[in-house]
């Protein structure tokens, strides 16, 4: 894939809010049609190595945005190999260089958004990547049984023990500051997008973060969000799109987005049946209600299957979301 498709000027400002392997993955084919690229990502992670150095040093979990960061890189690869290396033995198994470097970068940096912006300089990347907060924030989910849980890794097992839906999810502590260049970013956008990611752990937690929704809300951008192919287990089984689609305006603002894209690609019946059995399904497109709660879906082919999993592809993700942006961009006045 070439930097061709970049229009002189750089291309349209996108904005992206996630976390996970969603975010990442939809990154690595959008820095193709701009470089006015900004991804804010959750920093909420308390689990694997990232948790390990949040709990050992008191950092904020490194893991999402290095992946982020590698997305957006245009580094030698040597380098995204040394960044992608887990320790296979000793103290330091399981964890990735990638996340002690940045550890190591958030130890001479006077904060962590430094930090990753040295990162950002060492790597060469395309555009910008910022946490949303540089605060310690935990994710504390209310269960509709009452119970809850806090810690985002702790998420998953605790509701498949409760065998009941997550109410609602917060912040703890609440209302945590906004990074003000992630709000920047957004008031600037020319496009906004949520997703595609884990619902409660890695879109919604953005949401949280003191003045965020609001800078989507007010935005003039063209607001999208990219529902994911399967649902979770441990997170929204049974969910339909417009499942997805509430969770994030009840968490935020009703009509905080008037567009979603979904997948169009069919999923073979023997990859559905196997993801069956772990508790996913597709996603199912209820059209109506979300026309219901003010939003389009737009149905285009983003699945890719990659070791026998289901994933967007990230070429044919940014190809429609750029078409997208041509097709319901606001047009200039004859």
């Amino acid at each position: 894939m070439s930097d061709s498709k970049i229009p002189v000027g750089g291309g349209p400002r996108v904005t992206a809010l996630g976390g996970g392997t969603g975010l990442s993955t939809m990154l690595r084919g959008l820095k193709y049609y701009t470089n006015n690229l900004t991804a804010i990502v959750t920093v909420a992670d308390d689990g694997g190595g990232s948790g390990m150095l949040r709990q050992d040093l008191g950092m904020p979990p490194p893991g999402d945005i290095r992946s982020c960061l590698q997305a957006m890189a245009n580094a030698e690869p040597i380098m995204e190999d040394l960044l992608d290396y887990r320790f296979q033995e000793g103290s330091l198994a399981g964890q990735s260089f990638g996340n002690l470097f940045l550890a190591a970068l958030n130890g001479i940096s006077p904060s962590f958004d430094q930090a990753v912006a040295r990162m950002s300089e060492v790597l060469a990347i395309t555009g910008q990547v910022l946490p949303v907060t540089n605060e310690n924030v935990n994710v504390v989910a209310q269960f509709e049984n009452g119970t809850s849980v806090k810690g985002e890794s702790k998420i998953s097992a605790f509701k498949r023990a409760q065998n009941c839906r997550i109410a609602q999810v917060r912040m703890e502590p609440e209302h945590p500051a906004a990074l003000p260049a992630a709000l920047d970013a957004i008031r600037k956008a020319d496009i906004i997008l949520l997703g595609p990611g884990s619902l409660y752990t890695s879109v919604i937690p953005n949401l949280l973060v003191d003045g965020v929704a609001e800078a989507v809300a007010q935005s003039n951008a063209l607001r999208i969000y990219i529902a994911n192919i399967m649902t979770q287990e441990g997170e929204t089984e049974g969910y339909t799109v417009s499942d997805h689609i509430q969770a994030l305006f009840s968490h935020s603002y009703p009509g905080l987005f008037r567009l979603c894209l979904t997948n169009s690609t069919p999923i073979p019946e023997v990859i559905a049946l196997r993801y069956a059995q772990e508790g996913a399904e597709p996603i199912r497109h209820d059209v109506e209600k979300c026309r219901a709660l003010g939003v389009e879906l737009i149905d285009r082919p983003v699945a890719a299957l990659e070791n026998g999993l289901v994933r967007h592809n990230p070429g044919h993700l940014a190809h429609e979301l750029m078409t997208i942006y041509e097709e319901y961009k606001p047009k200039d006045p004859a």
